[in-house]
């Protein structure tokens, strides 16, 4: 094996630990600081610790360690798969790394125009983020999604982008669009604008946080079914919670796995539908040809 492949192998491994090692990180953070706890227990995310500030303190929770872990794991995993990469291609992280580009241009041409084509990186970060942080309930670990502050503040993100479009024609075109299409429906339009960050974040925090509850208190069920059933028998089968099996894992399956990742989608499609609907083209773009016409006459002159 030559210098060059042994350096490329090496770049790999340094890759793919940084891809696990957060995750572990998570996992060691939760098992020393945070109680197990016994029965059913439905509770928001722990808090480490608090940041003392001048207008309160800053509590740092296990839904906002676990989002940075998400980041960092998801970081090292755009390094790896873009590790390598030639104009001849044939490393198979080249074919996926080039088939997550590709779908999510089209996705982003589809439902936002051409005019939006750079939106690409973005879709591609909530749909990964959102995705990946959904996952983590496979391995025990609190899933940033299931915090609404967490999903709050990208929904507040998406709210800056709808208004910084909106006003592209500048503020009186956007103070005037509260007043379509007739200025009685100012006050329902202004309450539209501000709901549609809240109902993002509800949309998406709720039907995570729903999948665990639910499974959670299935799983609990299930205990106590067999419990109830097997407790008669002496020794290890009676204490055994036979009926567990199956069931809650099929159950993973869909809450924490296709739920997660359609959750997911279903934000970046209203991010995308959200934002390229506030932008208006038409108005835009006849505010820029007067521009420029202004412009020629003046350097006529």
């Amino acid at each position: 094996m030559s210098q060059t492949s042994r350096r490329f192998r090496l770049v790999d491994i340094c890759y793919i630990l940084g891809m696990i090692l957060p995750i572990v990180f998570g996992i060691a953070l939760k098992v020393l600081f945070i109680p197990a706890s016994e029965g059913i227990s439905i509770t928001g995310a722990a808090v480490f610790f608090t940041l003392p500030l001048p207008l309160g303190g800053l509590p740092i929770s296990e839904a906002q360690v676990n989002s940075w872990l998400v980041i960092i794991s998801v970081f090292f995993l755009c390094l790896y798969l873009t590790h390598g990469i030639t104009a001849k291609g044939g490393l198979c992280r080249q074919i996926v790394a080039e088939w997550i580009v590709e779908k999510t241009q089209n996705l982003v041409r589809a439902n936002m125009g051409e005019y939006f084509r750079g939106f690409g990186p973005f879709i591609a970060a909530i749909l990964g983020l959102s995705a990946f942080s959904s996952l983590l309930s496979l391995v025990g670990l609190y899933p940033p999604t299931s915090d609404l502050n967490v999903v709050a503040g990208w929904a507040i993100i998406v709210f800056i982008l709808i208004t910084y479009y909106k006003m592209k024609c500048g503020p009186v075109h956007y103070l005037k669009s509260f007043g379509e299409p007739v200025a009685p429906l100012a006050i329902l339009n202004v309450i539209s604008e501000v709901a549609t960050p809240v109902s993002m974040a509800f949309r998406h925090y709720g039907n995570i946080l729903s999948g665990t509850v639910v499974s959670v208190l299935v799983a609990a069920a299930l205990s106590g079914l067999s419990s109830l059933l097997l407790s008669w028998i002496p020794g290890f089968l009676g204490s055994f919670p036979l009926f567990r099996i199956g069931l809650p894992a099929i159950l993973s399956i869909y809450f924490d796995i296709f739920s997660g990742c359609l959750q997911a989608f279903i934000f970046a499609m209203l991010t995308m539908l959200y934002v390229a609907g506030a932008f208006p083209a038409e108005d835009y773009m006849k505010r820029k040809e007067r521009r420029k016409k202004a412009a020629e006459q003046a350097n006529e002159q």
